[in-house]
């Protein structure tokens, strides 16, 4: 068996899935509204038409031309004849001219002429054919103009938007109710190791309930992925080697455990004897996740992930969450190993941390406030093979390998967690 791990720097793992992903075709399907929520649409979605449709009062009072108000007053009103009323719903005939008025509810339809809207409270009936004005209106007041919130032909979303539930409304509003979008990038999860057993199961001396399993699945579902949990493999070449030809009909195959140089290590073997160009790289200069393997064999993106928790996720949340981007539509591969900076806050540190120069750490933080009101983030430090410094986390605290530490008090950028 050939073991090697030589620690390769973040931009040579890029390089490399660069190199695979520029080739890779997305697939698309088309998805009802209803389905669409939280996906990555395929192309650009132009509006079909306006809106609103007509000129609406966004009050309940009177349809009126604007300069009848002028110089009105609670002391001085201004004094209009009703010619009608707008029937919520429907369209309306109606037309006022110079001196007139008609009654208008929230939402109705603005009569021809007719340039503002004059709000109830603002107005007495003086008879069934006379209101008076206590107030002078602007043009364009109290109305929403046909087309002012979105015009026909308008780009609302372009390709590569991922739809959030707002965006679900205005689609409804524009009368879409199927569109394109990329397909779900489908990623395999297997875990290996003869210590893991199921969460249902009673753990025994030198047994571990699986970890992994579930909170990368669980991960993956939360930022685009159909992700698929194979559950536990043995440490068995034949069994391993069986288990990973089965998913290469995925996207993507994670493979957690079996990354680190030792005796029952067997995955780089396994993933050079089942296709093309096989291993690409075995060890990277980051801090949890140095043993992680790349492989591309044939058409699927097979990443080995250490088996210590910290370190699993770590790789996942980093470098697997940016190929699912790439493979779901939502990032252009020119855009990952970067730094989203919608995700991005600051905080001063609450403690010192020295860190390993030549590797890039990534440490958990809880981001809390101090007595002065300043957010305050607190490393959760501890063993990569730890879960509960995953769970108090709110952040990640990116120390870059040419640093050697952050000093106490300093104002340092954090990474919110996705999930």
């Amino acid at each position: 068996m050939r073991e090697f791990l030589e620690l390769n720097p973040p931009k040579i793992f890029w390089e490399k899935i660069k190199e695979y992903l520029v080739n890779k075709e997305l697939e698309v399907e088309k998805l009802n509204l209803d389905e669409s929520l939280g996906r990555i649409v395929a192309e650009d979605i132009l509006s079909p038409v306006d809106l609103p449709p007509f000129t609406r009062s966004t009050v309940d009072g009177y349809a009126v031309r604007a300069a009848d108000t002028a110089g009105a007053s609670a002391s001085m009103p201004s004094f209009l004849e009703l010619v009608g009323s707008v029937v919520m719903g429907e369209k309306t005939e109606l037309e006022v001219l110079a001196g007139e008025a008609a009654a208008v509810p929230t939402g109705g339809m603005l009569p021809e002429g007719a340039d503002a809207v004059l709000m109830i409270e603002n107005t007495e009936k003086i008879d069934d054919i006379t209101i008076e004005s206590s107030k002078s209106l602007g043009i364009g007041e109290n109305l929403v103009k046909k087309a002012e919130d979105i015009a026909k032909g308008e780009i609302l979303f372009k390709k590569g938007h991922k739809l959030m539930a707002r965006d679900i409304g205005a689609l409804a509003g524009l009368g879409i109710t199927e569109l394109k979008c990329f397909k779900k990038p489908a990623v395999s999860v297997i875990s290996t190791g003869d210590e893991l057993i199921p969460p249902e199961a009673e753990a025994e001396a030198g047994q571990i309930r699986d970890i992994n399993s579930y909170s990368i699945v669980s991960y993956l579902k939360k930022i685009g992925a159909a992700p698929n949990k194979v559950g536990i493999i043995e440490d068995n070449l034949a069994s391993l080697k069986n288990s990973v030809k089965n998913e290469l009909n995925q996207d993507l195959v994670l493979i957690s455990g079996g990354s680190s140089v030792g005796i029952k290590d067997m995955t780089i073997e396994i993933l050079d004897s089942l296709g093309e160009p096989g291993v690409l790289l075995h060890g990277l200069s980051i801090k949890p996740g140095k043993p992680t393997i790349l492989a591309i064999i044939d058409q699927t993106i097979v990443i080995g992930l250490p088996g210590h928790p910290g370190s699993a996720w770590t790789v996942t949340t980093v470098l697997v969450s940016e190929i699912i981007k790439v493979l779901a539509g939502e990032k252009n591969i020119s855009e990952i190993g970067l730094d989203d900076e919608k995700y991005i806050i600051k905080a001063k540190l609450s403690r010192a941390i020295v860190s390993d120069k030549g590797r890039e750490e990534y440490i958990p933080v809880k981001i809390t406030k101090n007595s002065s009101g300043e957010l305050l983030a607190i490393p959760q430090l501890g063993k990569s093979s730890l879960i509960s410094n995953l769970v108090k986390g709110d952040a990640v605290l990116k120390i870059k390998s040419y640093q050697e530490g952050k000093e106490l008090g300093e104002i340092v950028d954090l990474k919110i967690i996705e999930n």
